[in-house]
């Protein structure tokens, strides 16, 4: 059985900034944006720092903060979890990680904890990695078990995993083809593996991981980076270069992009005996417009069935898809007996494909 979603949650910036602002700064407008990207809004972090974000989320998914969702009734004891991932380009600092700051915040105190670096793909590799390790866990169980001998590995039964991104901290403010994309944010879920039980609140019902795919080419990374590392052998009052910021070569990333979505979105179909014509909500990454409807044209899905909230929050890199998951449930697009679609594409490049079921 896959790995069940067990409890979910957000956080997002208090500043929003609109287009009309952006025009403030940059050689842009709101006629020129939306056509382009179909983005009005995103949030923005002036005073929130990623572990904020993650932490609010974290707190959230676990019902130790209002604002999130959890199978049963009652809060998720933080000292439950047996694992923190946290997919971020974006952490405070090189180290310790984004996942052992949050860690500390939530009160995780028995928790193994590790960043993920796959970009925009970050959630799904995420949801990914977690369910491998729960199943590699049980396995060993039953092993250890079965033989008398001690369990050789972690006993890892649930998993917290929270993207958590501050994007604008990347972006060069004054390049108009990149600071126009990308907004703040984080989400989290916790994920445990066995029978899904009977929902309580909020969402529809306990979602069910019942596959997901990644996917990784790393040939044509230089299409879309972001520099400032060890490489760069910056001194003390050196300038900050160019490619501190993230640099993107839109068409060509539009390209890979459009063709690894589509392919590993029929990849993970066909595998399952399923056709597009049993999936009730596909929720891409929010990266672009124009990505999400040619994704939906090549896979011929109608408009009706893609999940699309860009237009508020921007490419928000890994925490878009969780983001995304809560708005559709928050709108009424999933319901009970629901199977949704997930796919990522992201720098690397990266990218990833998830169903659930509800």
């Amino acid at each position: 059985m896959g790995s069940v979603i067990i409890g979910s949650g957000r956080a997002l910036p208090a500043r929003i900034v609109t287009n009309d602002e952006l025009s403030e700064i940059v050689d842009t407008t709101d006629e020129w944006i939306v056509p382009r990207t179909g983005i009005h809004t995103r949030h923005v972090a002036i005073e929130e720092t990623c572990t904020d974000l993650g932490a609010q989320a974290a707190l959230r998914a676990l019902g130790l903060e209002e604002g999130g969702w959890q199978r049963e009734a009652g809060a998720i004891e933080a000292a439950s979890l047996d694992m923190i991932i946290c997919p971020t380009l974006t952490a405070d600092t090189h180290f310790p990680s984004e996942a052992a700051r949050i860690r500390e915040h939530v009160g995780a105190t028995n928790a193994v904890c590790y960043d993920m670096s796959c970009a925009c793909s970050g959630c799904v590799y995420g949801l990914s990695t977690a369910d491998l390790i729960m199943a590699g866990a049980a396995f060993a169980r039953q092993e250890a078990a079965r033989t008398g001998t001690p369990l050789r590995c972690n006993d890892v039964r649930r998993v917290l995993v929270v993207a958590a991104e501050r994007l604008s901290k990347l972006v060069d403010w004054e390049e108009r083809a990149t600071c126009i994309l990308f907004g703040d944010g984080a989400a989290a879920v916790v994920l445990t593996n066995g029978d899904a039980g009977t929902p309580k609140r909020c969402l529809p019902s306990a979602p069910r991981l019942r596959d997901v795919r990644c996917g990784a080419d790393g040939r044509q990374y230089p299409l879309l980076t972001v520099g400032g590392g060890t490489n760069r052998n910056y001194k003390p009052g050196d300038p900050v270069q160019d490619d501190f910021y993230l640099q993107m070569q839109g068409r060509e990333v539009f390209k890979q992009a459009v063709r690894s979505l589509s392919a590993v979105c029929s990849e993970l179909l066909e595998d399952n005996g399923l056709t597009l014509e049993d999936i009730d909500l596909f929720i891409p990454h929010q990266a672009n417009l124009r990505i999400i409807e040619a994704v939906g044209d090549r896979l011929k899905l109608g408009s009706e069935k893609i999940f699309v909230n860009l237009d508020e929050y921007g490419n928000t890199s890994a925490a878009s898809i969780p983001l995304g998951i809560g708005d559709a449930c928050a709108q009424g697009r999933i319901r009970p007996g629901s199977r949704v679609l997930l796919s990522a594409f992201g720098g690397g490049f990266t990218w990833g494909a998830a169903l659930l079921e509800f």
